[in-house]
């Protein structure tokens, strides 16, 4: 069944908010090389690339109700950094805006009645919670070592490893 013109806007706007996190991420990786931190900025492309496949599949669930996929505008990255728990809470905000936003369309479907794509973002809103969950236990982490440099080497080394 098709998507109103109503959810059509909304998850295009989703599929841009997705895309934006992606850029977001990826300028986090090119900060957190510029400060040698290779594993966090490795850490970062990942997440990079995740933003990308999720917006993929907002595309595939509009393409599959033969609906128009359209990203909108994607804001350049106004993002530097001093030490690396600062791309960290970028990243959580940036979380955070998404999981709202997933929220939101879980909600304005609901309102519309499309119980087809309540599949597709359940299982985002349970991926929001470890994402978010995620970036705070590394900003914990990072709260505990603060910028002692073989604390923050050994989290660059483990996150290296994702």
């Amino acid at each position: 069944m098709r998507l109103n013109d109503t959810l059509e806007t909304a998850f295009n706007d989703q599929i841009t908010l997705e895309l934006t996190a992606s850029s977001v991420y990826r300028q986090l990786a090119i900060e957190l090389d510029l400060l040698d931190l290779n594993g966090m900025a490795a850490w970062m492309r990942k997440q990079s690339q995740e933003e990308i496949e999720h917006a993929q599949k907002f595309i595939e669930h509009l393409d599959a109700r033969d609906n128009r996929a359209q990203i909108g505008d994607i804001p350049k990255p106004d993002v530097k950094i001093s030490q690396p728990i600062d791309a960290f809470r970028i990243a959580l905000e940036h979380e955070e805006t998404v999981s709202a936003a997933i929220r939101k369309l879980r909600k304005l479907a609901d309102d519309e009645g499309d119980v087809d794509s309540r599949p597709l973002l359940d299982e985002f809103l349970v991926e929001q919670i470890e994402e978010e969950d995620t970036v705070r236990t590394i900003i914990g982490r990072l709260n505990i070592v603060g910028n002692e440099g073989s604390g923050v080497l050994r989290v660059d080394d483990e996150l290296s490893s994702r």
